[in-house]
């Protein structure tokens, strides 16, 4: 581990019913916080109360939520602490060495634990919701559920988000045969249906009034350009104020994990992000 990270920040102080205090400990035992580069030396050795102060040094907190095929030490993080943030990361339920079962309502719940412990420690410091692929689904519930509850999130990155989960399985390389046979894409909505899997990103960017930035590769072939843009779309049609929703398409080469080898990603995210917060 980086001396910059932590693996957990302080106990927050479960609730009091044993099965919510039980899952409150698993979201914290797996939370990353990883501090800005320039105060990793710093950081080294440090106990997690150390970690928890430092949130409201006044540089930006990320919550990165990542991909299904990701885990909470997702490359991003490093470029995103080399930037100046703190990320604080976690595996959901059922991902990576997180306990339980994922569920989409799960999913959500864990997200905004995480967003609200760190909005609790942060001071005036903004805190910005992050989804990769599958987590940018979890990202527009979590931030339509917080704008549900009178506390919009302060931004929201979304990083080669899909329409719905619907369309992006049916349209997946390996799933495009489903199309093709009709007993097979009933299965494969039945499935969705009775596991209640829909994280409609098309319907919660009508709900949000928080920055958005989309950020897409051109040569993703894993959720293609396409349902980025027609996300931003229904975005920008849906906000009153359209200067709120930004979109960036990113050249050739960085297909659907590479995003942040490009210098084009940290520019952009800290350009928006500044103007927005300004």
């Amino acid at each position: 581990m980086d001396s910059r990270d932590c693996e957990a920040a302080s106990e927050p102080g479960p609730p009091a019913c044993a099965c919510v205090a039980s899952w409150w400990d698993m979201v914290v035992r797996n939370l990353r916080h990883t501090v800005p580069s320039y105060r990793g030396a710093e950081a080294k050795g440090k106990c997690r109360c150390w970690y928890e102060a430092a949130l409201h040094d006044g540089n930006p907190i990320i919550v990165y939520l990542h991909g299904s095929a990701q885990h909470r030490s997702a490359p991003l993080l490093g470029v995103l602490s080399d930037g100046g943030f703190h990320v604080l990361s976690v595996d959901y339920r059922g991902f990576g060495d997180s306990t339980g079962t994922p569920t989409e309502e799960g999913l959500t719940t864990d997200a905004i634990c995480v967003y609200e412990w760190a909005k609790a420690r942060s001071g005036r410091t903004p805190v910005c919701l992050w989804g990769h692929s599958l987590g940018t689904g979890v990202a527009t519930n979590a931030a339509r559920a917080l704008e549900a509850k009178g506390c919009p999130v302060d931004a929201i990155v979304l990083e080669a988000p899909f329409t719905n989960m619907w369309v992006a399985s049916i349209n997946y390389p390996l799933l495009k045969i489903c199309q093709k046979l009709p007993r097979c894409l009933s299965t494969l909505m039945d499935a969705f249906k009775e596991d209640k899997i829909v994280f409609p990103n098309d319907e919660n960017v009508k709900f949000l009034s928080s920055p958005l930035l989309i950020l897409h590769g051109e040569d993703d072939r894993t959720v293609p350009l396409e349902y980025g843009k027609q996300l931003y779309e229904i975005a920008r049609s849906a906000y009153r104020n359209k200067e709120r929703v930004k979109m960036v398409v990113f050249p050739p080469g960085f297909h659907h994990n590479l995003l942040c080898k490009s210098p084009l990603l940290l520019r952009s995210v800290r350009d928006f992000l500044s103007q927005q917060w300004a």
